[in-house]
């Protein structure tokens, strides 16, 4: 199983799963970053046309992502 580097959570998640979110992220030592739009603006930035409430990254690739958040490194 793969682990993620870092763990996004929309503003309007529901507070009982991003409490679960929050505490399995702690366990497995992984950045938890919460996106200070809701979940349409969360999928948009996705390039999806579907809401997206929390999303792991995996893979950051080329990108500069996990650098640019400051404190989850």
């Amino acid at each position: 199983m793969l682990a993620g580097k870092l763990i996004l959570i929309s503003s309007n998640c529901p507070p009982l799963r991003r409490s679960e979110i929050e505490y399995y992220a702690m366990l497995a030592k992984v950045g938890v970053h919460h996106y200070n739009g809701n979940n349409v603006d969360l999928g948009t930035a996705c390039g999806k046309y579907f809401r997206v409430s929390c999303l792991s990254i995996v893979d950051p690739g080329d990108s500069d992502i996990i650098k640019s958040i400051p404190g989850d490194q």
